[in-house]
């Protein structure tokens, strides 16, 4: 089995794999590029993320600074919008629901590393996917870690560190992020 497959599969695998390594420079490459752009290039943003991510929905806005490892592993919905400064670090899948708001200065961290010193140094990495539901806001600052599912219609407040699964309907605050109040969607 491959080392990109290992990484896909959530075994441990080497991050340092030569497909692994041009993977990564291919998704940077096409981050700084967007990255660059004027915000009116529409046309442009739009073909760099179709290049880039595994999936995506229409209206689609992703403000810069944009960076990722691999963007084959990153699935948006409908109506998605991250504000500047965004950091999908997607060595397993990000699967993001329709109608999520994100703010500025999140990161997605799939990536884990071994407590045991020898293998981090060899580079060995391991990755657990992360789930977002639909309707769900994000607040600015927030960290959501390897392994996260948050429900559907959830509300995720601002500088909050998310280490586990938070479930639909509710305001989540904190580090670590858990729910202070229940959200009633009907």
């Amino acid at each position: 089995m491959s080392e990109k497959e290992k990484m896909i599969n959530g075994e441990k695998y080497n991050a340092m794999d030569n497909l692994l390594i041009q993977d990564r420079f291919f998704a940077k490459s096409l981050c700084m590029e967007y990255n660059s752009l004027y915000p009116d290039q529409l046309e442009k943003k739009n073909e760099i993320l179709t290049r880039l991510l595994g999936k995506r929905g229409n209206n689609l806005t992703i403000e810069p600074n944009f960076f990722c490892d691999y963007g084959y592993n990153i699935e948006l919905g409908e109506n998605f919008y991250i504000n500047h400064n965004s950091v999908f670090l997607d060595c397993a899948k990000i699967i993001i629901g329709d109608n999520v708001f994100i703010g500025p200065n999140c990161g997605f961290y799939t990536a884990g590393h071994p407590i045991i010193a020898v293998e981090r140094n060899a580079g060995m990495e391991f990755a657990k996917p992360i789930n977002i539901g639909n309707n769900v806001w994000i607040g600015g600052n927030v960290t959501i870690l390897p392994g996260v599912t948050i429900g559907d219609n959830s509300v995720i407040g601002a500088g909050s560190v998310v280490t586990k699964d938070i479930p639909s309907d509710v305001v989540a605050v904190g580090n670590p992020c858990k729910p202070i109040k229940q959200i009633d969607n009907k």
